[in-house]
């Protein structure tokens, strides 16, 4: 499956938010500070119980800025799918990281989605100099960074990241769907939705589900141990 495929952008309709986008200060910042190569980072998947943590790390050049770039969770779905178009276009660099469902059980989502932001930052090419990252804390890092706690809402290159991630992460969990047809992974992406909570009730868990994560915990549990539902 083809996960950065080419778009005809002129057939998506063009996002109409009620901003043109973030500023790019917390970038300027750090530029002033002598840094070239500035990445945002973000992940995506964090609550959902199927599927990876996604992370994605972009570098975008300090002449060009795409309008309408804003945290991922206020856009719809075409919306995100023209943004990303735009942004890999316009993009220096772009990687992202990916932890899979048994390692999050493992690790803790904390952790995993920590990783995968690691995993993309050092997947960059060309090198970055700095990392603005989501959140408030940070994976061991080779390289200068700076958390900013609900930076997808405020800093324009890490809301870029989130926009990324959720694209291909959201693409990922279409082709989960087709490995795994009974939980309508292509509507509910893994989240726990009516219908995704249907299906764990009839069907169980699936081998992409996060056993730690409840409800998926206390199915597994039943399942392992059918005296609990008594």
């Amino acid at each position: 499956m083809r996960l950065f495929p080419r778009y005809t952008t002129q057939s998506v309709e063009t996002p109409r938010t009620k901003s043109r986008g973030l500023s790019r200060s917390d970038e300027q910042q750090v530029w002033a500070e002598g840094y070239r190569l500035v990445a945002g980072v973000d992940e995506a998947g964090r609550g959902a119980l199927a599927g990876p943590v996604v992370a994605a790390a972009i570098i975008l050049p300090a002449q060009h800025r795409v309008a309408h770039i804003v945290d991922s969770k206020c856009l719809s779905s075409a919306q995100r799918d023209y943004l990303f178009a735009q942004l890999l276009s316009e993009k220096i660099g772009c990687a992202v990281g990916v932890v899979p469902a048994d390692q999050i059980d493992l690790l803790n989502i904390r952790q995993a989605a920590l990783k995968a932001m690691a995993q993309a930052i050092t997947a960059l090419q060309p090198q970055v100099d700095f990392a603005l990252i989501d959140g408030p804390d940070a994976p061991h890092l080779a390289v200068p960074h700076r958390c900013i706690t609900d930076g997808d809402a405020s800093c324009y290159c890490i809301a870029a990241a989130s926009i990324v991630a959720k694209v291909f992460r959201d693409r990922l969990m279409e082709y989960l769907a087709q490995l795994y047809p009974h939980y309508g992974f292509e509507r509910n992406r893994g989240y726990g939705t009516p219908e995704h909570l249907t299906a764990l009730r009839e069907h169980g868990p699936s081998l992409v589900h996060r056993c730690s994560f409840a409800p998926v915990k206390e199915l597994s549990q039943k399942e392992l141990w059918p005296e609990l539902q008594r």
